[in-house]
């Protein structure tokens, strides 16, 4: 089976090629390179300054532990593109972004996001920005993030990848994504464990079939009950109630969940004790609201399918991920089930029995997408480093997902103090999907991983930021799970000095 990650390993064996060679490869001859059923169609040096992005980059900021630049301000590189094509039914762009001078020597593929379709220029970008050399794919095919009409007829349309610049390979090699790109990174660490030193996974869509059925699952719940929509006005009220009720559970009362599950919120407080109004709910809105917190399940087995969303993530709700709409045939997950998994362009949502067929849906997936298996001895034995994060309010993927991901691996190996020294998990309050959100979000994932890899310094905490007008507003550090930061009883509660990481 070819996957995305796998293209990594060749580009990682065409640079450690050149470790052979007596002197560097100059930008523009890479162009004659050869790689199995790859072929380079652009090797150019990009002078500082002038790349021009194919779309906008984000806003500066933080997405996925990256700091966003401009194209504006990146250095010269030498570009180069190319196309593989692994089977007859393939055709997978990539590029590799090399810094012209100045290189720290260490190597950093980056991932996707959602339905992918393009590569990930501005996480590129960040990092060649920091002097490394970096690659993407668009996974094989190109469109939107969430159309999923490529795959119909196209089961082929997987993963592999290749390139060579330096006269010697790079000293560290790491990997860093968020959803799907925290999907491909946890594949990284469970089926090529050799590829990498230390892998960044953050907001794993690891179970995609399951987590896309979940939507389906609230869908379901609204479709059936089209007055349980609630509207946007409404989920701030849902929101400030869940603060009002959870927000010391912590031990400080400063807008945000350390860790949600500490607290029993049931929107049935919130129920209309008469007409519907703006500051209640209505007995079919309480009722899809616990859905939305509910996990999704199997009606006959009464086994978990799907965890639910975290309280907090409420804000969250009317977005696409979010799927707060009494019409899911726009979304990311009817896309995906229609075509990718059931390859039926007339396939009805509303008909999804939660046995049967999501029974046949896992047998058709078969692993394509599920990256679940816990054993990654062979990483750990390597001396591999795996850092996962995660939003507490994340509205797309489950922060649930990551614990119930972590816990298996835990239990593979015994313990989670067994697992310490080669993964943490760090749960992120307040964080929406892969950035964003009410509580600091801005923190460097990769200088994290550099130390424990190269330094063999664990992050003990990592120190998250919040900016506002961009500005630093609050400081905060993330702990690795279970424990949260508690606040030491005095000092600033937004400065991060006045926190320590405990057990609830």
């Amino acid at each position: 089976m070819r996957t995305l990650t796998k293209m990594a390993s060749a580009f990682l064996c065409a640079i450690s090629a050149c470790a052979q060679l007596m002197a560097a490869t100059p930008c523009e001859s890479l162009i004659a390179l050869k790689l199995p059923n790859t072929t380079i169609t652009f090797a150019q040096i990009v002078s500082a300054g002038a790349f021009t992005p194919p779309s906008p980059f984000p806003s500066p900021g933080s997405r996925g532990g990256l700091t966003i630049v401009a194209a504006k301000d990146l250095p010269a590189f030498c570009r180069v593109a190319a196309v593989t094509r692994p089977s007859t039914d393939s055709e997978i762009k990539f590029e590799v972004w090399m810094p012209a001078s100045n290189w720290n020597g260490k190597f950093i593929g980056v991932g996707n996001g959602g339905m992918a379709g393009s590569i990930s220029y501005a996480s590129m970008a960040a990092l060649l920005s920091r002097g490394y050399a970096t690659s993407s794919t668009d996974t094989g095919h190109e469109g939107r993030n969430n159309d999923g009409s490529y795959a119909l007829g196209h089961r082929e349309k997987v993963i592999d990848f290749g390139a060579a610049h330096y006269g010697r390979a790079p000293a560290f090699s790491y990997w860093s994504g968020c959803s799907t790109g925290g999907r491909q990174a946890l594949t990284e660490a469970q089926r090529f464990p050799d590829d990498y030193n230390g892998i960044i996974a953050g907001a794993p869509a690891n179970f995609l079939t399951h987590l896309q059925a979940s939507s389906v699952w609230k869908a379901q719940a609204i479709h059936k009950n089209p007055g349980g929509l609630i509207p946007p006005s409404k989920l701030p009220l849902i929101h400030r109630a869940v603060l009002a009720a959870c927000d010391a559970r912590d031990g400080v009362k400063d807008g945000l969940l350390e860790d949600p599950r500490l607290c029993a919120f049931d929107p049935k407080t919130l129920e209309c004790q008469g007409e519907d109004g703006p500051d209640c709910l209505t007995a079919a809105q309480v009722a899809v609201a616990r859905t939305f917190y509910g996990p999704t399940v199997n009606p006959r087995t009464k086994v978990e399918i799907y965890p639910g969303l975290a309280l907090g993530s409420e804000l969250g709700w009317t977005s696409d991920v979010g799927r707060m709409h009494a019409d899911i045939t726009k979304t990311q997950a009817s896309e995906y089930l229609r075509y990718a998994v059931f390859h039926d362009a007339n396939w009805d949502f509303s008909t999804f029995d939660f046995d049967s067929a999501m029974e046949l849906a896992d047998r058709i997936d078969d692993g394509v997408t599920k990256s679940m298996d816990p054993n990654l001895q062979a990483f750990f034995h390597r001396g591999g480093k795996l850092l996962q994060y995660h939003g507490w309010s994340d509205p797309s993927i489950s922060p649930l997902n990551s614990i119930n991901y972590y816990m298996s691996v835990a239990d593979l190996v015994g313990s989670q103090a067994s697992l310490s020294d080669s993964y943490r998990l760090f749960m992120i309050p307040g964080m929406d999907h892969c950035s964003g959100g009410d509580g600091p979000s801005t923190f460097d994932s990769i200088h994290a991983i550099e130390q424990w890899v190269e330094e063999d310094n664990a992050p003990d905490a990592v120190i998250a930021s919040e900016l506002k007008d961009g500005k630093v507003s609050r400081t905060r550090p993330l702990c690795p799970f279970p424990q949260f930061a508690k606040y030491k009883g005095t000092g600033s509660i937004d400065d991060a000095a006045s926190f320590m990481c405990a057990l609830p």
